[in-house]
């Protein structure tokens, strides 16, 4: 992965790995708003162990991504950690079920925090298989696979958004009029997001657009909270993960136009040839 702008996106992918994995040991337990421990038991037996050892794994997982001859052993450990953390919320369907009933706006909040982890351990798989020869089969069916587990997850994240106006308007800086507008604004602009990615259709430009709408939620709504709630480690890590996101959607993004780069090329060279082949004739 030497493209420069893809570089771009493995730092922020990286760092924000790493940054992760930092959270968790200096608070010396897992952010229940993405690594939902709990959900196996109230008291987890040595929770603060398993925090240290996840944080250690992901610190080393993330700046491994970062160099070229470790970027697969970094690739593999971070995506082990968020498929991990994915399917700490697998329980929650269970209990959410029992305690609420089938309400869409339940399954939708689950769900949620489920394909976040799922869209980070994306572009891990990109990653790892980026030593293979382009456009070999493991390469094809990567690329396939990572498209719906980046294209399902803004999908999801649109649903709940319109099926939790008011939460979501809550959020909105309170220098914004309109929250509810811009929370079903957002809301769809998620759910047109993924339906490019997972569509293939204007697939690029929807993940650019993507990473710079999480851009914006960064400077707008994650980081300001964090100079109120300085101690709180669910602010730092909606921080955190914002940024890890953004990676995702931009080392996508270019390893789609790339991929399309070589096909021009490769398309103009055999133009070339037949043009040739045709004179010599």
């Amino acid at each position: 992965m030497g493209n420069r702008q893809m570089k771009i996106g493995l730092w922020f992918y990286g760092l924000g790995t790493a940054l992760t994995g930092i959270l968790d040991i200096a608070w010396g337990g897992f952010d229940g708003s993405h690594q939902p421990i709990q959900s196996l038991s109230k008291n987890v037996s040595g929770q603060y162990i398993l925090a240290y050892v996840a944080g250690v794994w992901l610190v080393a997982g993330g700046l491994a991504i970062l160099w070229r001859r470790s970027e697969k052993i970094g690739a593999a450990a971070s995506a082990i950690a968020y498929l991990i953390f994915m399917a700490l919320w697998l329980p929650r369907y269970s209990a959410g079920i029992h305690a609420y009933g089938w309400r869409i706006d339940v399954l939708l909040g689950i769900s949620f925090g489920l394909v976040q982890q799922l869209m980070l351990a994306a572009p891990a798989a990109l990653i790892y298989t980026s030593s293979a020869s382009a456009g070999s089969v493991l390469q094809q069916r990567t690329a396939i696979a990572v498209r719906w587990m980046l294209g399902l997850p803004p999908i999801v994240f649109g649903l709940f958004h319109l099926a939790a106006i008011r939460v979501f308007a809550s959020i909105v800086p309170q220098w914004m009029p309109f929250g509810n507008f811009w929370a079903v604004l957002t809301g769809v602009a998620f759910i047109l997001a993924g339906i490019a990615i997972c569509s293939g259709v204007k697939d690029v430009l929807a993940l650019r657009l993507l990473a710079l709408m999480l851009l914006l939620f960064e400077g707008l709504v994650e980081i300001p909270p964090i100079f109120v709630r300085l101690h709180n480690q669910a602010t730092w890590g909606a921080a955190v993960y914002n940024l890890t996101a953004i990676g995702a959607c931009w080392i996508f993004a270019e390893s789609l136009a790339s991929r399309a780069d070589r096909g021009r090329i490769g398309a103009a060279k055999n133009a070339g040839i037949s043009r040739s082949d045709r004179v010599v004739a």
